[in-house]
């Protein structure tokens, strides 16, 4: 998820300190919301599914402790406490009630920046680029939504590139006619599963020299349909 995705809830009694906070996240492309007491903030923190709370420990009606006890037998949100007390005692009780970090005021807008985003690192990793797919000539590129035959880009329906995206991604594998029928029309409508058989026949049309002949779309007799084992050869 990308950071201009990100939303972070800040449950701040002091709301000069809620709004620097809130400001110094906008700036680095998060959105963020603002909830003055425990009661509330809890709420929204159970309605809107922030990637992250900040929540300070004084809070009128229920105090941060509490709120973190609560969320995290409910949910795994990753939770920053902020507050006025350092007895270690709070950071320990903290911690131990499922806190992620812990800030002592006054704090540094920007090092709570850096705590933030150390915490979604750890919490909500990157997801990694789709694999480009190669075999001989044939190339699909997941990101780019492109299949190219050499140095020709092949224009495909979204039935064709989504028939040949399950087959490469599993080179070997057989697919009965069923299974890619079920991965091109998820919404279970009436459809016949010869239908696979007429956009394996476009597509062999598009990407193999001798459609008659495949070298990349193999059929299974009686079965359905694969990829050639690039891991074969």
């Amino acid at each position: 998820m990308s950071e201009s995705m990100q939303k972070i809830l800040v449950i701040e009694d002091d709301k000069n300190t809620a709004t620097l906070v809130a400001t110094y996240l906008q700036k680095e492309g998060y959105a963020t919301l603002i909830e003055n007491d425990g009661v509330t903030g809890l709420q929204v923190a159970r309605k809107d599914n922030p990637a992250l709370v900040i929540l300070d420990l004084m809070l009128p009606g229920i105090d941060g402790l509490e709120i973190c006890r609560h969320l995290r037998n409910e949910s795994n949100i990753p939770i920053l406490m902020l507050t006025a007390r350092e007895e270690e005692i709070d950071r320990v009780l903290g911690f131990s009630l499922g806190a992620d970090d812990y800030v002592v005021k006054p704090f540094s807008p920007r090092e709570l920046v850096k705590r933030v985003k150390a915490i979604l690192r750890r919490t909500h990793p990157p997801t990694p680029a789709p694999k480009v797919l190669q075999w001989q000539q044939l190339l699909l590129d997941p990101e780019k939504h492109k299949v190219s035959l050499g140095k020709k880009i092949i224009n495909l329906t979204t039935s064709e590139y989504k028939l040949l995206y399950t087959l490469m991604a599993s080179p070997g594998r057989v697919f009965s006619r069923a299974e890619l029928l079920k991965n091109l029309y998820q919404q279970e409508e009436a459809v016949i599963e010869r239908v696979i058989d007429v956009h394996i026949n476009k597509l062999r049309q598009k990407i193999e020299a001798d459609p008659g002949n495949p070298t990349y779309i193999e059929t299974v007799r009686g079965f359905g349909y694969c990829f050639a084992d690039t891991g074969s050869q």
